[in-house]
């Protein structure tokens, strides 16, 4: 085996083992049960998206891709971390609320 041929399979094996953990991750999306499980199913579907671009950089031997990737990264970043201080919002908002109601039923 020559090592070109070794890693154009080494590479259609990542394509397909990263196309599958999308694939993965969308259903965990759509399905949720929680906001939690979401995000975090969002998070990976970017680190995810962010693995093929490098591996289709490494394929068309284009290093153009690798900005895309180091972008593509740090928007996922502020995307996880806006999400989670939306949910950590919405979380004490509830809790605020349950309070609320637990001391209005209790009058």
């Amino acid at each position: 085996m020559t090592p070109e041929l070794f890693m154009n399979w080494s590479l259609d094996a990542a394509f397909a083992m990263v196309m599958l953990a999308i694939a993965l991750a969308f259903v965990r999306l759509a399905l949720g049960p929680t906001l939690h499980d979401r995000v975090v199913a969002l998070d990976m579907m970017t680190v995810l998206i962010v693995a093929f671009c490098a591996l289709y950089a490494i394929r068309a031997d284009d290093a153009a891709f690798l900005d895309i990737v180091i972008v593509l990264a740090l928007v996922g970043f502020l995307a996880t971390v806006a999400l989670a201080r939306f949910a950590e919002r919405r979380l004490v908002m509830r809790e605020k609320l349950g309070e609320d109601t637990k001391e209005d039923q209790d009058d």
